[in-house]
């Protein structure tokens, strides 16, 4: 006996069964079910952007203060190192540019072909 020839064994079953219920319990469960009906959400058709709005929406209003708090924080964080680590590279950039204008490199070191490859290496130091 296969998955199908049982379901439709038990159908016939369960509905010979719906037949012998008494009016009472059919007119409850009819109820039941009307009102479980009611109560069930339908499901609404909504654009990408609507559908990104309502997750951010849900998710933003179970967040409490503390956690909005801690995620500014890092954010904070992460956006002062950014800002630490540019001015870093930066300065180094201007002291490699100095040593350039200020000629404490000899002439021959510009025509040196391993004088690009220090250029490269030498912001890392």
């Amino acid at each position: 006996m296969n998955e199908q020839h049982f379901a439709y064994r038990l159908r016939q079953h369960l509905n010979r069964g719906l037949h012998e219920l008494p009016a009472g319990t059919a007119a409850r469960l009819e109820a039941a079910r009307a009102g479980a009906l009611a109560h069930q959400k339908v499901a609404a058709h909504q654009s990408v952007l609507a559908s990104i709005g309502d997750f951010a929406h849900h998710h933003l209003d179970n967040l409490h203060p503390r956690q909005l708090l801690a995620a500014c924080a890092v954010l904070a964080c992460v956006g002062l190192y950014v800002y630490w680590d540019a001015a870093h590279n930066i300065a180094q950039l201007e002291e490699i540019d100095s040593a350039l204008l200020a000629d404490d490199l000899p002439i021959d070191a510009f025509t040196d072909k391993g004088f690009h490859a220090w250029l490269k290496s030498s912001p890392a130091q």
